[in-house]
C-alpha cells in the first residue's frame, strides 16, 4: 500500500480528460495534476524541445512524493515516452497513443478517422501501430488545427469553435468514417461539439481515457501502490505557467 499521489502530466488543459477517468474510478488515489501552460500547445514542437519539456514535468511530479506517472499527453506520449521510462525506471510510467486498435476493430464501412496532433500523426509509435493495426482500413488522418487552443480558452461551445470544429471533421465524415478517434487528450472536451457536427450520421466517437485508467489500475496492483482503503484523497494542481493558470486547471477539472 502507498497513499503518495499519483501524478499526472500534460502540456496544459487536455490531460484533465485522463484526470477525471482515474478522479472517478480510483477515488481513493491523490492526484497531483501538473499543466505545464507555459510552453502549450505541444503540437508542432521540435520532439527534442518535447522531451526536455517532458523530463523537466516528470522531474517536478518526483519532487512532490508522485508514486507513479501517467503521461497525459499524446503528442508527449509519442516524442519522450521511451526517453522517460529510460531516464526514470524505478517508477511506473504510463502513455497514451491514439486508439487505433479498437477503432480499427469496430469499423463497418473500413474507414476511420484519427484528429490528433502533426507531432502525434508523425511519430514512429503512431505509424507503427497503424501499420499493425490498420491493414485493409483507410485510415484518414487529421490535424486538430484550432482544436487545443479552443479548450485552453475555455470556449468550447462557442460558434467561432464549431465552425473550427465542423472545419476538420466534415471532410472526414464526408469520406465514408464511421469510427472517430481523439487522438489528443484535449480533444475529448470538443466532444460534445463534434456530435453535435457528426449529427444523426452514424459515427462512433473513441478516445484512450478509459484504457489508460484500467491501465493504471494494472499497474497499482502489479506494484503494490493502491492507496489504504479509507485514505482520503487530495487533488493538487500546478503548471509552469502565470499564477492563475494552476487555478484555472481546477476549476476545469471539477466542471462539468
Amino acid at each position: 500500500m502507498n497513499n503518495n499521489p499519483i501524478g499526472v502530466y500534460d502540456s496544459g488543459f487536455g490531460g484533465l480528460s485522463v484526470w477525471r477517468e482515474l478522479y472517478r474510478a480510483l477515488p481513493e488515489e491523490s492526484i497531483v495534476y501538473l499543466g505545464d501552460g507555459k510552453n502549450c500547445p505541444y503540437g508542432s514542437l521540435p520532439a527534442e524541445q518535447i522531451r526536455a519539456l517532458a523530463t523537466d514535468s516528470v522531474r517536478e511530479l518526483l519532487q512532490r512524493g508522485c508514486k507513479m506517472i501517467v503521461v497525459a499527453c499524446n503528442t508527449a506520449t509519442a516524442a519522450a515516452i521511451e526517453y522517460l521510462r529510460a531516464t526514470f525506471a524505478d517508477v511506473p510510467i504510463v502513455g497514451l497513443e491514439p486508439a487505433v486498435k479498437p477503432a480499427c476493430k469496430n469499423t463497418r464501412t473500413g474507414v476511420v478517422g484519427v484528429i490528433a496532433t502533426e507531432r502525434s500523426l508523425k511519430s514512429e509509435k503512431f505509424l507503427a501501430t497503424l501499420a499493425k493495426y490498420g491493414q485493409g482500413v483507410n485510415v484518414i488522418k487529421s490535424v486538430g488545427k484550432g482544436f487545443v487552443e479552443a479548450v485552453e480558452a475555455n470556449e468550447e461551445y462557442s460558434p467561432q469553435t464549431e465552425q473550427v470544429v465542423r472545419a476538420v471533421v466534415e471532410p472526414i465524415i464526408n469520406k465514408g468514417a464511421d469510427v472517430l478517434v481523439l487522438g489528443c487528450t484535449h480533444y475529448p472536451f470538443l466532444r460534445d461539439v463534434i456530435a453535435k457536427v457528426i449529427g444523426d450520421r452514424n459515427v462512433e466517437i473513441i478516445d484512450s481515457g478509459e484504457a489508460v485508467e484500467k491501465r493504471v489500475e494494472s499497474l497499482l496492483d502489479e506494484y503494490d501502490l493502491r492507496a489504504e482503503s479509507g485514505h482520503k484523497a487530495e487533488y493538487e494542481f500546478v503548471s509552469f505557467a502565470a499564477d492563475d493558470y494552476a487555478e484555472r486547471l481546477r476549476r476545469k477539472a471539477f466542471s462539468k
